[in-house]
């Protein structure tokens, strides 16, 4: 068989479309404003400069507005707490992103919760994890909702198929999990040091590699038919899954890149516009 590809980078911009006119049409009712979605960049890692320029593009690109916020590395937690406060009262902010990682001397988990529920278009404090976890509205974290929504599109079921996650971090591995389970999923969660790792992989009917470590999760694990999803990248274009050998193997495959990655700052923009309507209408 030829593995379908679950093209990420397609869906988004089939969905950027469908944002651009809600975005217009919000414009309409509500006097010209729009939807806008707060940045918050700490230090001067290059890696996280770029992602949060991705993020004010992908909003131009439908229409919204964002603001950057860049503070210097030296910031405290105290500091970091009363930035996000501010945005947390301002009517014209929408959704807030603290982007990942902050500077070792920050409390991230602190600064994360003071992030408002309604504000949350990330998805990424633990009353939105919680709410989302007991089935209770929530904006879903990103890279996992992301991925909820790239295999709904191409029709691939969830409801009594076996997924194994492998990765436990809060915002990918576990809330991932959590969704799939909410599907009807029988969901099993490893990690990097879960005893015979292979076993339980060869049991999956869907794989979500999401632990971090470059092509960990080997090619000859899956078994045939599977649905494969790399939530990973990493230098030289690779995932946490070796994707190589699997593409006459598998039923459906993320590319890397193009696969996960253009759905998660996607389910950013798309959850920051849903902010704005319940906000603005």
């Amino acid at each position: 068989m030829t593995a379908q590809i679950l093209d990420g980078k397609h869906v988004a911009e089939l969905t950027e479309a469908e944002l651009a006119q809600r975005v217009e049409a919000l414009k309409e009712r509500s006097g010209g404003r729009t939807p806008v979605l707060a940045t918050i960049l700490v230090g001067d890692d290059p890696a996280s400069a770029t992602y949060v320029k991705m993020k004010g593009n992908a909003c131009r690109r439908v229409g919204m507005e964002s603001v950057a916020i860049e503070l210097p590395a030296s910031t405290k937690t105290n500091d970091l707490l009363r930035e996000i406060e501010q945005l947390n009262a301002n009517p014209d902010v929408h959704g807030i992103l603290l982007q990942h990682p902050v500077p070792s001397q920050i409390d991230e988990r602190a600064c994360f919760d003071m992030i408002a529920l309604e504000k949350d278009v990330d998805g990424v404090t633990c009353l939105g994890f919680g709410r989302m976890a007991m089935g209770e509205p929530a904006y879903g974290c990103a890279t996992p909702q992301g991925i909820m929504r790239l295999l709904a599109h191409y029709n691939i079921e969830l409801e009594g198929r076996h997924a194994v996650v492998v990765g436990r971090s809060p915002i990918l591995g576990k809330p991932m999990a959590m969704m799939m389970l909410a599907a009807n999923a029988t969901v099993t969660i490893c990690h990097s040091r879960t005893r015979d790792l292979e076993t339980l992989v060869r049991q999956a009917d869907v794989i979500v590699g999401a632990v971090g470590r470059p092509e960990f999760i080997r090619a000859d694990w899956i078994k045939d038919g599977a649905v494969v999803v790399d939530a990973g990248y990493h230098p030289g274009g690779v995932g946490d899954i070796e994707l190589a050998p699997l593409a006459d193997r598998v039923s459906a495959m993320t590319p890397v890149p193009g696969g996960v990655g253009p759905m998660t700052i996607n389910t950013l923009i798309q959850q920051t516009v849903q902010s704005g309507e319940r906000a603005l209408a």
